[in-house]
């Protein structure tokens, strides 16, 4: 496998063999130099060579891949299929396929090709549609891919290119059994573009099935932040939390804030408290239709509402310009979703702020955060609602602290049961049995988010 990395010489995008009129369109929306995964990619894709790219959001990807596959519609026009496309790219979420299909209306604008989006969630009529003479790119999530493939509306057999974007995600997501499906009714002879924050075994099997003698791109891994993020966090007791948001929110710097809860119901009741304050806000969460998100994200593009409450739907692939502040309500307990939370800041060359309220219980989800990005995240003490409790609140997980709980309520019951009323502790062999037995220690699985409380 040939392996590039990003200590190639820099690049404009003028040397990389685009088409006029894509370069004309980059030109349009002020980038001048690719990124690494773009230099790297670009030229690898134009040869019509396999990629497999580590790469997250926020590196440039979409762009690493939908250039090139325009390059390739224009130099190489063909009639269009009905109910067929030239290019497919498989997303795990509605919001990502939304953004991948207006970047390739935005690099294609002045060339002539037709691309659709389709997901779930909405009705499948005006998606059966736009596909039904056929289309040159498609993107796609993958149950609805799967829905109107089975119901004969889309066939793929006339596929040129494949690529599969956020692997790892969908595999977060339990979408890789219908991956497998979509990858089996591809045609052999196709060239296929994958891309991955993480490699986990399950993902890289994907990929080895799917790829032929692949160029491996690997930039930006998960374990590093944006040197342009001003990261801290603030420790506060919990029943305080929601006091010390709204006292951030009388710095007028915080204009366009994307607040992260764990769960739907939590940032539900956290936009609640928000509105009553006056500060105007939406949720964003699994729970919600589609067309209830896309408003909610185009509210704080446009600067209708100044906050975004939202659970771990939108910590990747979701790009909005010019976010100024990330606030973490409460911690992740998954310490990569924190990595990919606060790259929702700093875009495009921008500066922001990570701010991360935590209370004791969250401690040792802190303790595995900075761990992975192998620093320290400031402390910032200067404000009212401070706890030192909370700061020097020693790290206890979860399950050992469930077990210590156990073990002394089973010590309490079996201490009972040998005990008369006003005596001591009853005399035997029976009570010294019960008391020589070492007590059961329970252990508790580690705690996981569940899937459908995004």
């Amino acid at each position: 496998m040939n392996t590039h990395t990003s200590s190639l010489p820099e690049l404009k995008f003028a040397e990389l063999n685009l088409d006029p009129h894509l370069l004309k369109a980059i030109e349009k929306t002020g980038y001048t130099k690719p990124t690494p995964i773009q230099a790297q990619s670009i030229p690898k894709v134009l040869e019509g060579r396999d990629i497999l790219g580590a790469a997250q959001t926020g590196t440039g990807k979409t762009a690493a891949f939908a250039l090139p596959i325009l390059n390739h519609i224009i130099k190489k026009p063909v009639r269009l299929l009905p109910k067929r496309t030239r290019v497919l790219v498989v997303s795990p979420t509605r919001e990502l396929a939304v953004q991948i299909y207006e970047s390739f209306l935005t690099y294609g604008k002045f060339t002539q090709f037709k691309a659709s989006v389709i997901f779930g969630g909405v009705g499948q009529e005006s998606q059966v549609r736009s596909v039904a003479q056929g289309v040159d790119v498609l993107i796609a999530t993958p149950g609805r891919l799967l829905d109107l493939i089975q119901q004969k509306h889309i066939f793929l057999d006339g596929l040129e290119i494949f690529v599969l974007d956020e692997a790892d995600r969908m595999l977060d997501m339990g979408f890789l059994p219908d991956v497998r499906r979509i990858v089996q009714l591809l045609p052999a002879k196709r060239q296929s573009l994958f891309f991955s924050a993480t490699m986990p075994k399950e993902i890289q099997g994907l990929a080895d099935s799917l790829l032929s003698q692949p160029v491996h791109v690997k930039v930006t891994p998960v374990a590093s932040t944006v040197d342009k993020i001003k990261q801290s966090v603030m420790f506060v007791d919990k029943a305080r939390k929601k006091e010390l948001l709204i006292e951030l929110f009388r710095n007028s710097e915080l204009n366009k804030v994307i607040v992260f809860t764990r769960t739907k119901h939590g940032a539900n009741r956290l936009v609640e408290t928000l509105l009553k304050n006056k500060i105007m806000s939406q949720a964003i969460h699994g729970n919600k239709s589609q067309n209830a998100r896309q408003q909610a994200l185009d509210n704080l593009r446009t600067g209708k509402n100044r906050v975004l409450v939202a659970t771990d739907i939108v910590a990747r692939g979701v790009d909005i310009d010019q976010i100024s502040h990330v606030i973490n309500y409460e911690l992740p307990n998954d310490p990569e979703s924190y990595v990919h939370r606060i790259g929702r800041t700093a875009r495009a060359g921008h500066s922001g702020v990570a701010i991360s309220l935590c209370d004791a219980e969250e401690k040792s989800y802190l303790k595995d955060i900075e761990k992975l990005i192998a620093m320290e995240i400031e402390r910032n003490k200067e404000h009212k609602f401070h706890s030192d409790s909370v700061e020097h609140a020693r790290v206890i997980s979860k399950g050992k602290a469930k077990s210590a709980i156990e073990s002394r309520d089973n010590q309490r019951r079996f201490k009972s049961r040998f005990k008369k009323p006003g005596s001591k502790q009853q005399s035997g062999s029976d009570g010294a049995k019960a008391f020589s037995k070492p007590v059961p220690q329970h252990k508790l699985p580690p705690f996981k988010a569940k899937q459908n409380d995004w």
